[in-house]
């Protein structure tokens, strides 16, 4: 019995000994994975709740001492204000200007609420939401329409008015008529194609960008003018059209069919775009004549320097010298003398040629034709013209014809949107011929100024029932060559203009330094 025992003691021992050891072993797990890490955590997170804690105090204490500087700033404004409005003479001005508030409210009850059947120009007097005191002009129908659109507005008003003298100054025909620039047009479109895409409505859209662009003082009373037309009832394409030349007469055609067919948001994108490559095409045009026209400017500005400064110094030698001097010397130091003598009348008479030729340009239908004529029967320059004019109509016509806008009305416009003269009688004879019942390509034929490709894709696609289609295509070719042909000539005319301008100076200075040999081998 003793013996079973001490087996059962011996083997109890080494049980509770590694019974001890797996608890301690848990205790050290326990401490380094658990409490040691638990600790850490709630260390680390204490630190976070701390920084996060006086973060929030410092952006607290932060925030009141804007509030508090903002009132102050407030205070002091309404201070200066206040001292500003007890001054005499603003004293004054104000009760002017309520006084022609009251006679406002008196008028409008009377003639100023009547409406007139066109819409006539008024200018007016009101204070903005800024507390500023401003003029400006807006179309409408009477005062009492004027009045109750610039109070919606926001503005307190205190004076409109309208005579013959404002509605010739500010009028659709006005002299100061302005139009917006390509780069103003392509950001208006765009940002009203997006406004209203988004949900707003046409009203609000016209509304917030007006708002944007404030800085263009020159546009607010005509954007001012379309909110206007927008909210008295009239058709978008209506109100652009009462802004006189600001608007494009394309745009303004597309956006009435587009009206028609419901597809407003599609067309601004469109025309967009179709601005966007017409500027691209024009900044090429312009790119392929500004750079012979500055190396031209700086030829003759170089050898007008030489024959003005440099050789009289050798005609000075040369009568020193007793040097004989004929032939083509002769002619170089003539020519200088006379320039010398004369550069200002020069000048003069070059100037007044200049403004008698764009004058008669701008004004003279049969002189701009044969100036036109002269211009696109010149090599390489000729085919430039007639690339660009044809990429402008095929891709205008492709444009008006997906927006399903009448082939009269299309070639109205076209003959508006070109300069050129020759075009132009295409575009009147066209619309004769449609009038006739005759096809469009009927005026196409035969014309020298239109390609034989232009004319057969024409014809395809009227044949075809895919005239748009087939413009898209010519107007894709003809930009492309239009722009290849703008490519080459600059890379062609810059060794060219560079070696005449080489041979004109060397043979300038060639012609004064010939006798200077002789007059060395006399010496000799």
């Amino acid at each position: 019995m003793t013996n079973e025992n001490n087996k059962t003691n011996a083997f109890l021992i080494p049980f509770f000994i590694i019974k001890d050891i797996f608890y301690f072993f848990y205790k050290g797990i326990k401490f380094i994975f658990i409490d040691l890490l638990k600790s850490l955590f709630n260390r680390t997170s204490a630190g976070v709740d701390y920084a996060y804690q006086n973060t929030k105090d410092l952006v607290n204490a932060e925030n009141k001492k804007r509030e508090e500087r903002i009132k102050k700033q407030a205070e002091n404004k309404a201070k200066r204000q206040e001292r500003y409005n007890n001054l005499w003479f603003v004293k004054k001005q104000n009760a002017k200007l309520e006084k022609m508030r009251e006679e406002l409210l008196v008028d409008l009850q009377n003639a100023g609420s009547i409406r007139s059947t066109t819409p006539k120009v008024f200018q007016y007097k009101a204070r903005n939401k800024e507390g500023k005191v401003e003029t400006g002009t807006i179309n409408g129908y009477s005062k009492l329409d004027v009045n109750t659109f610039l109070l919606q507005e926001g503005y307190t008003v205190y004076e409109i008015k309208t005579n013959k003298t404002i509605d010739f100054i500010y009028g659709e025909n006005s002299l100061f008529a302005i139009k917006m620039s390509t780069k103003d047009l392509l950001f208006w479109l765009t940002q009203l194609s997006t406004y209203i895409k988004s949900g707003l409505t046409l009203t609000e859209s016209v509304k917030i960008l007006n708002n944007q662009m404030q800085k263009k003082k020159k546009y607010r009373k005509y954007f001012q003018s379309i909110v206007y037309e927008l909210t008295m009832g009239e058709p978008f394409s209506k109100a652009l059209e009462k802004q006189g030349t600001m608007f494009p007469a394309l745009l303004i055609n597309m956006i009435r069919a587009a009206e028609a067919t419901g597809e407003l948001e599609n067309t601004l994108t469109d025309m967009s775009n179709y601005y966007t490559e017409l500027d691209k095409t024009r900044k090429e045009m312009i790119s392929a004549i500004t750079y012979p026209a500055i190396v031209m400017v700086f030829a003759i500005g170089v050898i007008t320097f030489i024959l003005l400064y440099v050789i009289p110094e050798f005609v000075k030698i040369y009568e020193g010298s007793n040097v004989a001097i004929t032939g083509l010397t002769l002619f170089i130091i003539n020519l200088s003398n006379f320039l010398k003598t004369n550069i200002f009348t020069i000048l003069l008479v070059v100037l007044i040629i200049f403004i008698i030729i764009y004058f008669c340009y701008k004004n003279i239908k049969a002189f701009r034709k044969n100036i036109q004529y002269v211009l696109m029967h010149i090599p390489v320059i000729g085919n430039i013209i007639i690339y660009n004019e044809l990429t402008i109509f095929t891709k205008t016509f492709s444009s008006l014809l997906a927006n399903n806008v009448f082939i009269t009305d299309s070639m109205t416009i076209l003959s508006r949107i070109t300069n050129n003269e020759i075009y132009k009688e295409i575009m009147n004879k066209t619309i004769d011929n449609i009038v006739k019942g005759d096809k469009i390509s009927t005026s196409f034929k035969g014309q020298w100024a239109v390609p034989d490709v232009a004319y057969y894709m024409l014809v395809t696609g009227e044949s075809t029932g895919r005239l748009a289609e087939m413009m898209k295509k010519v107007s894709d070719y003809y930009a492309e060559m239009h722009s290849n042909l703008v490519n080459n000539l600059k890379s062609f005319i810059e060794p060219i203009l560079i070696v005449i301008l080489a041979v004109i100076v060397g043979g300038i200075i060639l012609a004064v330094i010939l006798p200077m040999f002789n007059l060395m081998g006399s010496i000799q």
